[in-house]
């Protein structure tokens, strides 16, 4: 009984989280292909001459040179995920399933469907504060490693 009630869980969520990465990876693909192209080729060079094979050129040149990129890339998705609305309204409408059920579904149905504008503006208002705290974060720890870098 328990697997019959756990597998009907899981299709719910695994909807929304393939949804979402189809929506977002032409983003991600994009900036990190930008990433790649501002690497200089002279790394590359310099590494083969001290006979770096490929995994060791990746690990060693690629990855930390597009550190920045990921950085900026994984708080703009971060930052969209907690703001999508659409995906989960349009998959499941205004009544998500509870394993699906997201910030912004809340959002909407104590405003729109409740009707207690009160209660959807101080969640969306706590939403604000939330995400301000974490790319506060992020700015903090990004500026910090730059002044010593």
């Amino acid at each position: 009984m328990r697997a019959a009630r756990g597998s009907s869980r899981q299709p719910a969520s695994t909807a929304l989280v393939v949804v979402s990465v189809w929506r977002t990876w032409p983003f991600a693909l994009l900036c990190l292909t930008a990433g790649l192209q501002t690497i200089p080729n002279d790394l590359y060079e310099a590494s083969a001459i001290d006979g770096a094979s490929f995994w060791r050129q990746l690990r060693s040149v690629t990855l930390p040179m597009l550190r920045p990129v990921n950085q900026v890339l994984m708080l703009v998705l971060f930052l969209w995920s907690f703001n999508d609305f659409s995906t989960p309204y349009v998959l499941f409408g205004a009544t998500a399933p509870h394993e699906a059920d997201l910030i912004s579904i809340h959002i909407y149905q104590s405003s729109f469907i409740t009707w207690n504008f009160g209660l959807g503006s101080a969640m969306s208002v706590l939403l604000l504060l939330f995400l301000l705290i974490v790319t506060a974060v992020y700015l903090f720890g990004t500026s910090r490693r730059r002044s010593d870098a």
